[in-house]
């Protein structure tokens, strides 16, 4: 087709997919190329302004590597991770609520026994996690396999510290009552990177970077959906402006304050002051 213009261009665009024999990557596609040009055509998009489009992306590609996903931070402070989540998680209570995935898990993460102490030096006042994995009946689940993640006291995830081991991260397996247990530190608001062109966004647009305190959770078991989910401690500043708007009122916690001389919930004596959260997840069957 010839002579196009701003108008014509859209559908003869997309009609250059219509030999594409995969129906969902053709309907994404199309939808794409309709939704991106009547953004354009709504917002009179410049060729400078589309040029700099192309350099924030290039920039935030190069701001990827093993430890760090750029794309992942920005789609969450766009709203489009949380809304895939909402999307694909509508399930009624009593399911455990879903939420945004972030850019700081680590596959192969240390695998540990229930009771173990996961913080390997990171910096942190105690906290101790226990928790019950169940369906949606109440029945536990045995043998589930619950990731968790978290950042430290500076706000920092051990994957942001270069040479760092792996710290305040690991993974257990419930036990046949479906109990989960382990030493950890309590979670603090730390703002996301900023270092990069996603700061740049927000430090344009006058939005603050900062994440409520939160402690990330992935719990798989056969059998059931895979649950990707947070935990954020009541009262945190920020649960009403997450930067990435991941908070659920039903995934907010109080994490009691207990002296020294008080038994913790598990393992030996406590040697300072410390911290308890405790837990249950609800699994939706597949």
């Amino acid at each position: 087709m010839r002579n196009i213009d701003h108008q014509s261009i859209t559908a003869e665009v997309i009609a250059r997919f219509q030999e594409c024999t995969e129906p969902r990557l053709k309907y994404l596609l199309s939808e794409l190329v309709q939704s991106l040009h009547d953004y354009a055509r709504k917002v009179a998009l410049t060729e400078q302004e589309l040029m700099a489009a192309i350099g924030f992306l290039t920039a935030t590609g190069q701001k990827c590597d093993d430890k760090r996903q750029g794309f992942i931070l920005l789609s969450d402070v766009l709203g489009l991770s949380m809304l895939a989540v909402a999307l694909n998680n509508k399930f009624p209570p009593p399911a455990t609520e879903a939420t945004v995935f972030g850019p700081f898990y680590v596959q192969g993460a240390p695998v540990y026994p229930l009771g173990a102490n996961i913080v390997q030096g990171a910096p942190g006042e105690p906290l101790y996690v226990t928790a019950t994995v169940t369906d949606l009946a109440g029945e536990p689940i045995a043998n589930a396999l619950v990731n968790t993640w978290q950042a430290d006291s500076d706000g920092l995830y051990d994957v942001q510290r270069p040479g760092q081991p792996l710290q305040a991260r690991g993974a257990l397996r419930t036990d046949g009552q479906g109990r989960l247990y382990f030493k950890s530190i309590v979670p603090v608001p730390y703002p996301v990177p900023t270092d990069g062109p996603v700061g740049d966004i927000l430090r344009a647009s006058g939005r603050h970077p900062w994440r409520p305190a939160h402690i990330h959770f992935m719990i798989e078991a056969p059998g059931f959906r895979t649950l990707v989910t947070h935990i954020f401690r009541d009262g945190d500043p920020y649960l009403d402006s997450d930067v990435v708007f991941g908070v659920r009122s039903s995934l907010v916690a109080a994490m009691p304050y207990h002296p020294a001389d008080e038994p913790p919930p598990f393992g030996p004596a406590a040697e300072q002051a410390f911290r308890t959260l405790d837990i249950s997840f609800r699994l939706t069957s597949q």
